[in-house]
């Protein structure tokens, strides 16, 4: 049994818990095109890997802000690797979902890896397996 206050805090739920205001903070401080029309009209946050793609560009200099768009900054930065898993997690759905797809319509192991950069049929195996098992 274990006494309140004294258990040690769990990463991953602390981490989960931050995701919606990670998502919140990059899209009001860096929403642009159709992201901010939706923040602005509905208040729906930018997908994930969206979030995390406008904060590096801004953040490695290569998108110039909006103007009046602040800087990226030390919680920026937090707020974009609090939402990595998530879009990780995304990306990987895409990818299974891909995969079943080019399955489904006659592809090959070699064929499918071939496309993914892979040297061998088996390993495009191997890797639909790991997707499979981190999207369960």
């Amino acid at each position: 049994m274990t006494t309140p206050g004294l258990t040690p805090p769990d990463p991953e739920k602390a981490r989960k818990q931050r995701t919606y205001p990670a998502l919140t903070r990059l899209t009001e401080r860096h929403a642009t095109g159709e992201d901010r029309i939706r923040w602005e009209a509905d208040t729906r946050p930018m997908a994930p890997l969206d979030a995390l793609r406008r904060t590096a560009d801004l953040a490695a200099g290569s998108a110039e802000p909006d103007t009046g768009e602040p800087d990226v900054d030390h919680d920026d930065l937090m707020a974009a690797l609090t939402l990595l898993p998530l879009a990780r997690a995304e990306f990987d759905r895409l990818e299974l979902s891909l995969l079943h797809m080019a399955k489904g319509r006659g592809m090959t192991w070699q064929d499918i890896a071939f496309g993914l950069g892979l040297g061998s049929a088996q390993a495009a195996r191997q890797r639909h397996d790991r997707l499979t098992r981190r999207t369960d």
